[in-house]
């Protein structure tokens, strides 16, 4: 990868539909030579896909929040994506270091969804001990979602 495919990367990230011209014109190359660099970067993994962003708030999603779980012993990654997986609130979740075993971020209709959420949480992983919520205020940046900032 080199400083062609990092500006063209950028490209992406401010318009994922810019065009392959519009592209090239801001990164000095032509059209064909976007597209084979694009392809590429596909091929090699380096572009994993392309979807949409939407903004929560525009389509009812009112509440935002960060959620540490803590677990009773130990437990696999792979049985805490199963489980986080069948909440459909849960927008990401890692493992993590410190004193909890992982971090969610949900996005929810409104306090009594996240509760719902948080209840599914618990429900959906025997080993959950107690969780810790932080609800979203405001959010300050967010390099990769809405342009408004907006939750």
């Amino acid at each position: 990868m080199d400083d062609l495919d990092r500006d063209l990367i950028d490209c992406l990230l401010e318009d994922g539909r810019a065009s392959y011209a519009a592209i090239g014109q801001r990164i000095g190359l032509s059209a064909p030579a976007v597209k084979r660099r694009m392809d590429r970067l596909v091929d090699d993994g380096v572009i994993a896909g392309f979807t949409a962003v939407l903004d929560p708030h525009l389509i009812g999603w009112t509440t935002e929040a960060y959620v540490e779980v803590h677990c009773k012993g130990t437990i696999s990654p792979d049985e805490l994506r199963a489980a986080f997986g069948r909440v459909p609130e849960v927008h990401a979740a890692a493992t993590v270091s410190g004193q909890a075993d992982a971090i969610l971020h949900i996005v929810a209709k409104d306090v009594r969804d996240l509760e719902r959420a948080l209840e599914r949480i618990r429900v959906e992983t025997e080993t959950v001990d107690h969780t810790e919520t932080a609800i979203v205020l405001s959010r300050l940046i967010d390099r990769h979602g809405p342009r408004e900032g907006r939750i």
